[in-house]
C-alpha cells in the first residue's frame, strides 16, 4: 500500500522514533539484567528491566494526559529526551557499580518507551478505520530495525567502551544515549495535532466492563507477561551456562525479529479478517513457543523458541491494538488506549521481576511450562466467548475503508 503524500512525513517520523527507541530498550534491558545479577545475585537480575517496564506503564498514563494539552509531537519528543537522560544516568551508574542509579535510569528509559508504544495509535489516527490495522503493523514493523539490530551491537558497543577506558557493560547504555537522542530528533517531524483527551481518564474498573476493552486487555496482558517473563530470563540463563554477549545478542535478535518483522502482514490480516482470529492464532503460537522453550537445547532450539515467542506476541499485540483503534468510539479511544497500555506494562513489570526469581528457584523449564499453562487458560477463555467482539456503539465498522479518520492533522 502506497501512503498518501500528506501522511508520509509524520509516518516516517513515528517509525524512525519507534525504531531508535526499541534499539535502546533492547540493549539496555538485557545488559541491566546481567549487571544486577552480577552485583546482587540471579534472583534480583530482573529488577532493572522490571523498572524499565514499570516506567513504560507509568509513562503511558503520563504521556496520554500530556497529549491532551500539547501536541503529539512535543509529547513524544519529551519522552525520548527523558529516555536519553535515563541512558546517561544508567551508564554513569554502571561505571560506578551503582545498581540504584541503574534502576532509576531504566525507569526514565521506560518513559521514552511509552512514547514509542503510543506511536502506533498516533499512526492509526492518521488513517481511515479500515486501514488502521495496517498503520499499527507498519509502526510495529519499523521497530524491528532497532530491536533486531540493537542486540547485534551489544558486543561492539562493549568493545568500544572498553577501548575508551570504561567498563564493558557501560557500552550498551552509551549506545542507548545516542539512539534516544536520535529518536527525539527524528520525531520533531511527527504529527502536530492533539488527541482531544481533555477530562478525566476512564477508570480501569470501568474499562474492564467494556467488552472490546476487556478482551483486548486480557489478551495483551497475557501476551506481554508471557513474552517478558520468558525473554527476560533467557539472557540470564544463557549467561549462567557460559554463553557470551555475542550468543545472547544473536538469540535476542531472533526473538525481536519474530516480534516485529511480520507486523505489516499481521496488520493486513487484522484489516481483512478482524482482530479475533489473529488474536487466537497469537495465543496458539505463544503456547507452542513456551513449550518449546521449556525443552529446547542447543544453538538452534533456543533462538527458534524465542522467534516463535516474539511472533505470538506480535499477533496478540497488533490484534489487540487494532481492536482498540477500530472498535471503540473516538471520544473514549485515547483514554482507553492509554489505560490498557499502562495496565499491560505495569503487570508485565511484575512478570519481569518474577521471571528471574522462578529461574533461580526452579530453572528455565519450569518458567516455560508455567507460561504455556497460562496461555492455554486464556485461549480457553477466548474460545468460550466465541464469535468476534461486537464493536462499541457508534464505533466504525471494521473493514470500512471509506470511514473518516480523524483527530490528528498531519504536518
Amino acid at each position: 500500500m502506497i501512503l498518501p503524500a500528506k501522511r508520509v512525513r509524520p509516518m516516517a517520523a513515528l517509525c524512525s522514533g519507534t525504531a531508535l527507541m526499541n534499539a535502546s530498550m533492547a540493549v539496555t534491558g538485557a545488559t541491566g539484567t546481567l549487571v544486577a545479577a552480577d552485583r546482587l545475585g540471579a534472583g534480583w537480575g530482573g529488577v532493572p528491566n522490571a523498572l524499565g517496564i514499570a516506567g513504560t506503564g507509568l509513562g503511558a498514563l503520563t504521556l496520554t494526559r500530556l497529549m491532551g494539552r500539547m501536541s503529539r509531537r512535543g509529547t513524544l519528543v519529551l519522552g525520548y529526551v527523558s529516555a536519553a537522560a535515563g541512558a546517561c544516568l544508567a551508564a554513569v551508574a554502571v561505571a560506578h557499580g551503582d545498581v540504584t542509579g541503574l534502576c532509576l535510569g531504566m525507569l526514565l528509559l521506560g518513559l521514552g518507551n511509552a512514547g514509542a508504544q503510543l506511536s502506533r495509535y498516533a499512526a492509526a489516527d492518521l488513517h481511515p478505520a479500515g486501514r488502521r490495522g495496517f498503520a499499527i503493523g507498519l509502526v510495529v514493523w519499523a521497530a524491528a530495525v532497532g530491536a533486531v539490530g540493537g542486540p547485534l551491537l551489544l558486543d561492539p558497543s562493549g568493545a568500544v567502551a572498553g577501548d575508551l577506558g570504561f567498563p564493558v557493560l557501560t557500552g550498551p547504555f552509551l549506545l542507548a544515549l545516542v539512539t534516544c537522542a536520535g529518536a527525539a530528533a527524528a520525531t520533531t517531524a511527527g504529527p502536530r495535532g492533539r488527541t482531544g483527551t481533555r477530562g478525566s481518564p476512564l477508570p480501569l474498573r470501568k474499562l474492564v466492563t467494556t467488552p472490546v476493552a476487556r478482551s483486548a486487555l486480557t489478551v495483551m496482558v497475557t501476551a506481554q507477561v508471557v513474552m517478558v517473563a520468558v525473554m527476560t530470563a533467557a539472557p540470564l540463563d544463557m549467561h549462567m551456562h557460559g554463553d557470551g554477549l555475542g550468543a545472547v545478542g544473536m538469540t535476542l535478535s531472533a526473538h525481536t525479529l519474530g516480534m516485529f518483522a511480520l507486523s505489516p502482514v499481521t496488520g493486513r490480516l487484522v484489516d481483512r479478517f478482524g482482530p479475533r482470529p489473529v488474536i487466537f492464532g497469537g495465543l496458539l503460537t505463544l503456547a507452542s513457543s513456551t513449550a518449546l522453550a521449556a525443552v529446547a537445547t542447543g544453538s538452534l532450539g533456543r533462538p527458534l523458541a524465542l522467534f516463535l515467542l516474539g511472533y505470538g506476541w506480535n499477533l496478540c499485540f497488533v490484534g489487540g491494538s487494532g481492536m482498540l483503534a477500530r472498535d471503540l468510539p473516538e471520544s473514549e479511544r485515547p483514554h482507553v488506549e492509554g489505560a490498557v497500555d499502562a495496565a499491560v506494562w505495569t503487570i508485565a513489570a511484575a512478570a519481569s521481576l518474577l521471571s528471574t526469581v522462578v529461574l533461580s528457584a526452579g530453572g528455565y523449564a519450569v518458567l516455560g511450562w508455567a507460561s504455556c499453562a497460562l496461555t492455554l487458560l486464556v485461549m480457553v477463555f477466548q474460545a468460550r466467548r466465541g464469535g468476534r467482539t461486537p464493536p462499541a456503539p457508534g464505533a466504525p465498522v471494521p473493514g470500512d475503508r471509506d470511514a473518516a479518520s480523524v483527530s490528528v492533522r498531519p504536518s
